[in-house]
């Protein structure tokens, strides 16, 4: 087939300046609301569900669109199995040296140490909701929640792992039935130019969102949340960002990349999802960006989609601290085998909570559930600042995904290296960035 496949970098640039200003400006503006009308800024939740809806709405289109005709347009299918393969190697990798990260500074600093929590006195019922949600999180439960019940009920639910699974399907079908099937090719392309620029439409709401969520937070919890549990609020913000610069900043060393670039190039992704707590919202721009800055398409659609559900640097980092917390805030003592089987459910449990809502929680609960030296009711302890600590763990998922994306492609020789070192120091402009819409 000779059909030219579109990307999500195909669209007119962006003024992504003038949005980063007005996202960062919406962002202080709900802290001020937040602090100072607690109660307005409490009611202004739905402007932040509402965004985040709205970005939801597309990203099931955005995955099958990208998926499925960048595998069409690969040629080798041999390739697809490979990129999968090596993506999976390092997320496994990455996703246990954050454990073992969370799982040092725990020790090392003891966040928990001094409370005296006694288990008996906690409220489990404030937690019931995510303990009940923790059994659908086996391995078992998610090889059959993966399968969804038809092609299109995949992309009614918005299921991001049942979009992938019946995006690779497709994409393979269509690159085995070759000339046959170029018309169905020249449809989704089209279909996938039009999705992007709804897209860059969608955008243009990002700081009435980051407004709402923002407000939200700080009018519902208080920033006073923060002084009860500041040590483990501080010890989680620190390890994520000992752990983006000093691991993930060595991986894009050897990678030829510098993170604190990375990390520049994505300020207005990174503010969006600072302001949302969701690193969803900022995944349809994080493909553009990524096809922007040289890696494939094909990969860039392989990659991001999966790793939003197994690479959680930031979750898993969070899953370790937090149940050690919890530990030490009861006077539970922990032998070295005890943790280390902690750790090793936290790695099962953590790829068995793909794509369920919630999954920092809800995998916590699981872990705790399997460890019954740790009272999963401890984590009543930590629900009051969990919003706030969630803003960070969406943040290293986000930074950690993009980094996996690059690392992949540059393994597949699916990268333009020069053009992400133009691009990542400022001086790329070849391929144009869907983002708030044209000028």
């Amino acid at each position: 087939m000779s059909v030219a496949v579109a990307s999500a970098s195909d669209s007119p640039p962006a003024p992504t300046s003038r949005l980063y200003l007005i996202v960062l400006a919406a962002i202080v503006l709900g802290v001020l609301v937040g602090v100072f009308a607690p109660a307005t800024g409490a009611a202004l939740k739905p402007l932040g569900d509402g965004f985040i809806k709205l970005v939801k709405m597309v990203i099931a289109p955005v995955i099958f669109l990208t998926v499925a005709t960048g595998i069409a347009g690969m040629g080798e299918l041999g390739a697809v199995g490979r990129v999968v393969g090596r993506a999976f190697a390092y997320f496994l990798t990455l996703s246990t040296l954050a454990l073992i990260v969370g799982l040092v500074v725990a020790n090392v600093v003891r966040p928990g140490d001094g409370l005296h929590i006694a288990p008996a006195s906690l409220d489990a019922g404030s937690i019931a909701t995510y303990t009940a949600k923790a059994h659908a999180t086996t391995i078992v439960g998610f090889l059959t929640n993966i399968i969804p019940t038809t092609p299109v009920s995949a992309l009614a639910e918005g299921d991001i792992l049942q979009v992938l699974f019946v995006a690779i399907l497709t994409g393979i079908a269509i690159a085995l039935a070759g000339e046959a099937a170029a018309p169905l090719l020249k449809v989704l392309v089209a279909a996938q130019a039009v999705v992007f620029r709804i897209v860059a439409i969608l955008m243009r709401a990002a700081p009435v969102g980051a407004f709402g969520a923002m407000a939200f937070t700080v009018g519902k919890f208080g920033l006073g949340a923060l002084a009860h549990l500041g040590l483990l609020v501080a010890s989680f913000y620190g390890t994520s960002l000992l752990f983006v610069l000093g691991g993930l900043g060595l991986v894009g060393a050897l990678c030829g990349f510098s993170i604190l670039r990375l990390i520049a190039y994505l300020k207005e992704e990174l503010l969006l999802v600072l302001g949302t707590s969701s690193s969803e919202a900022a995944l349809p721009n994080l493909m553009a960006k990524l096809e922007r800055a040289g890696c494939d398409p094909a990969v860039v659609g392989l990659v991001v989609p999966t790793g939003y559900s197994f690479n959680l640097d930031g979750t898993n980092i969070y899953m370790t601290l937090a149940a050690l917390f919890i530990a030490q805030a009861c006077d539970v003592p922990l032998t070295f085998g005890q943790q280390a089987l902690l750790l090793g459910v936290a790695m099962l449990s953590s790829k068995g909570a793909a794509g369920v809502t919630g999954a920092g929680f809800i995998t916590l609960a699981a872990t705790l559930a399997v460890v019954p030296s740790v009272p999963v009711a401890g984590m009543a302890l930590i629900l009051g600042v969990d919003r706030f600590m969630s803003e960070c763990r969406s943040l290293t998922n986000f930074v950690g995904n993009a980094v996996a994306t690059i690392v992949v492609a540059r393994w597949e020789g699916a990268l333009d290296r020069d053009l992400l070192v133009r691009t990542l120091s400022g001086g790329g402009s070849v391929r144009p960035l869907v983002g708030a819409g044209s000028s």
